[in-house]
């Protein structure tokens, strides 16, 4: 199997619209009619897919009586919450429109920016354009730690957008067929994308709308765990496929640090005892102990690249980008 990039062939839908959602029974029959109603404006053929992920509430039987509505809608329910990468993750499988928006079942991302992201995909080129909410309408101890994810985001991935963590996003359908999203790994679908070789990402400022019904269902820990899986991904992008290049090169450095400290206190004792000087125990000096230290843990790190290399090797994926793959679709 080769490591071409895979062309899907384009559907007659114009565009799918993917809604993960967890407890929005309220909100869900005003997006479903504002959506409908921006799609008929503009003469799109659409579906919209409502992903309920394990909710708690009325939101699968208004899912149920929309879809009985208007032949558009599908639905997909989980059986318990499995997290907003699942279900887009979900979406992206059974969608078929040549365009696929994603956007948030709360209200405060709009449909009416649908129509100018279709075409920034469609006429101008792009891969994937996320949303930039330029005026929030959130407390400021969400906004805050929101700018310095982001920057970080910008720094560690060199890419330009100043709101990873919109909902608000389009993709060309090339990109959701080739991308898997899992963990929490929704935040960085630009950096997934870029990682699959999908580099021509941009960026349009929306409107955010203040939350109409109930609440934000993310807490603070979701900023910690963030920042966790930015080391994760920028790691596996950078080593996935040399980890002897990360964990190899360490250790050597690691370990020659250590070598050259113990030989340095070793020619310093012979150097003592040859001259008749006092020469104290060399496990009394705690350099010694340090250079031990690096050297074993440069040898541990050493180790763990050529497994990392071993297992790589004997992957029936060993040819292949992780994130180009074929997949089938009706």
């Amino acid at each position: 199997m080769s490591n071409k990039n895979h062309k899907f062939v384009p559907s007659n839908m114009d565009i799918s619209v993917v809604i993960p959602l967890l407890n929005e029974e309220e909100s869900l029959p005003e997006l479903h009619e504002w959506i409908k109603k921006v799609m008929e404006t503009n003469r799109f053929s659409y579906e919209i897919l409502f992903i309920d992920d394990g909710s708690k509430d009325n939101s699968w039987p208004v899912i149920e009586k929309l879809a009985a509505q208007n032949p558009c809608v599908k639905g997909i329910k989980f059986r318990r919450n499995y997290g907003k990468s699942a279900a887009l993750h979900t979406g992206f499988e059974a969608c078929t429109g040549n365009v696929v928006i994603t956007m948030d079942a709360d209200l405060q991302d709009s449909p009416e920016e649908i129509p100018d992201l279709y075409k920034m995909i469609t006429s101008d080129g792009f891969h994937l354009v996320s949303g930039w909410k330029q005026k929030r309408h959130d407390p400021i101890s969400k906004t805050i730690p929101t700018k310095l994810f982001n920057y970080a985001t910008r720094k560690m991935s060199g890419i330009s957008l100043h709101d990873f963590n919109c909902g608000l996003k389009a993709y060309k359908k090339d990109v959701v067929k080739s991308i898997e999203v899992y963990g929490e790994m929704h935040r960085y679908i630009p950096v997934i994308a870029k990682w699959a070789g999908f580099g021509k990402i941009g960026e349009k400022a929306v409107h955010h709308q203040e939350r109409k019904y109930g609440s934000s269902k993310f807490g603070i820990e979701r900023f910690i765990n963030g920042f966790l899986d930015l080391l994760t991904i920028t790691f596996i992008s950078k080593f996935g496929k040399r980890p002897m290049h990360f964990f190899g090169l360490l250790g050597t450095f690691m370990f020659m640090i250590g070598f050259a400290v113990a030989a340095w206190l070793g020619a310093s004792k012979m150097y003592s005892v040859w001259n008749n000087l006092r020469a104290p125990l060399v496990t009394s000096n705690p350099w010694f102990y340090i250079a031990l230290t690096s050297m074993i843990m440069g040898t541990l790190l050493f180790l763990a690249g050529f497994i990392g290399e071993l297992i790589l090797r004997n992957s029936s994926v060993r040819n292949h980008y992780l994130l180009e793959k074929k997949i089938n679709i009706d």
